[in-house]
């Protein structure tokens, strides 16, 4: 920690009392930026403090991997308390901030609180993007939080599970053929990988049942775009396409929901299915708690300078899913992307500039070449774009794990993760319905916390 330190320069002696640095968010830009601010200032110039709804940063791109089993839901959660060894942590959820009181409301299972601020970084992420669609909100699960991720496995297999003792009426055919649908809605990472990961979880561990086959169980991907996992390119998108295509995939571009309930999904082409699983990842936006603070925005995003900071306001900085960051290794008329790569980076940044203000080091503009993308088809399968290199395949596959393994942030969920693939690879699946989670506490709503705005 003191050789990190060294490497920048003190240009200030301690102040008197050690400045208030409040971190709102505990996804990639609130964690790295915390752990790298415990290692820039002493315990003399900052106190630190973290407000987030969970203890423990959530790895998010292997969601579709708990979801299927295939990894335990503790390996990719990293606790805060064990890894942030001087930064307190406050459960809850920020509902609103007061710029000129310098203080931020927190929310929290033991009740409200306000905690006071000389520094502000806000990085609350995003929450999945819903649309004002009948029944959506009511019977639509996302996939971006470990309890969602926890419920729609068991959901899955609970819905096969009843198929497998259905009769052979007319009755029970239709309800059979329910319960062994899954719509999914969003081709781009979320919606691709959960199908994909999840088709080929279930073609795994077939002798679960007697009576049902996996191969009648329909999926169904739909998405308004033209194309599959765009962020990757016409030719990888083609290439995911025709992976889908093999395994009896039917993917639906240019549709989307026009209303569901608990037995069915409506489509946009008129046509009607028959359906008791309904994944919803269309896309992303930013916190609620953006839409709250009375500042500027871009497409729901806070606007913000170069450096991170927040125009007209001294000692705020906003960064992640939840901020329009310029891209200025690209266009910086366009905000960066919302990923996992650029908030890790941006809270590094921020940690930075949030230390030059109390002399430690000097401030800087945000500034990351995006290192490319991969998404994991199950199987073999994958597709990537390393540095701009088109990959299918196994090598894919290697590429997208291997990359997943680097940007893990401990040792410890390294191993774990690692432990688990290799498992995977050479035990039988483990099918358990372990019913963990309440339907009602794993709708979007509730699971994401956008009821509290």
């Amino acid at each position: 920690m003191r050789s990190i330190r060294k490497r920048f320069r003190v240009n200030s002696p301690a102040p008197a009392e050690a400045a208030r640095v409040v971190m709102v968010g505990e996804g990639f830009g609130g964690f790295h930026g915390l752990r790298r601010l415990e290692k820039l200032l002493g315990p003399e110039r900052a106190c630190l403090t973290l407000v987030a709804p969970h203890d423990y940063l959530l790895y998010s791109p292997l969601l579709p991997e708990v979801a299927t089993g295939v990894l335990d839901p503790r390996d990719i959660a990293v606790p805060l308390r064990q890894t942030l060894r001087r930064t307190r942590t406050v459960l809850g959820r920020v509902t609103s901030v007061d710029f000129d009181e310098r203080t931020v409301h927190v929310q929290g299972d033991d009740g409200d609180s306000e905690i006071g601020w000389d520094k502000l970084i806000l990085s609350p992420g995003s929450v999945t993007r819903q649309f004002d669609i009948p029944g959506v909100a009511e019977n639509a699960y996302g996939l971006k939080t470990l309890s969602e991720a926890v419920y729609i496995r068991n959901h899955v297999i609970a819905q096969l599970d009843a198929a497998d003792e259905l009769p052979d009426t007319p009755a029970g055919r239709d309800e059979r053929k329910e319960r062994l649908t899954v719509v999914a809605v969003g081709a781009g990472y979320t919606g691709t990988e959960f199908v994909a990961q999840m088709q080929k979880w279930v073609k795994g561990v077939e002798s679960r049942w007697g009576s049902i086959n996996p191969d009648d169980v329909r999926w169904i991907l739909v998405d308004l775009a033209t194309a599959v996992l765009p962020e990757l390119g016409p030719q990888l998108g083609a290439k995911a396409l025709r992976v889908l295509a093999a395994r009896g995939v039917e993917v639906k571009l240019g549709v989307s929901v026009e209303s569901a309930t608990p037995t069915s999904v409506t489509l946009t082409d008129g046509s009607v299915v028959g359906s008791r699983t309904l994944v919803w990842g269309a896309g992303v936006a930013p916190s609620p708690l953006i839409q709250t603070l009375g500042l500027p925005t871009e497409k729901g995003r806070l606007v913000v300078n170069a450096d991170l900071s927040v125009p007209g306001l001294k000692d705020v900085w906003a960064l992640g899913d939840a901020a329009a960051v310029p891209d200025l290794a690209g266009d910086p008329s366009t905000p960066t992307a919302p990923t996992a790569q650029h908030a890790q980076r941006q809270g590094i940044a921020v940690a930075h500039n949030v230390a030059a203000t109390l002399g430690v080091g000097q401030a800087r503009d945000y500034r990351h070449k995006d290192l490319g993308l991969v998404a994991d088809l199950g199987g073999f399968d994958g597709v990537a774009k390393p540095l701009g290199v088109e990959l299918t395949g196994p090598v894919a596959k290697s590429v997208a794990r291997g990359y997943h393994l680097y940007a893990l942030p401990t040792t410890a969920a390294k191993v774990r993760v690692a432990t688990d693939w290799l498992y995977a690879s050479v035990l039988p699946t483990r099918v358990v319905n372990l019913n963990q989670v309440r339907p009602e506490d794993a709708l979007i709503a509730k699971a994401q916390g956008v009821d509290l705005y």
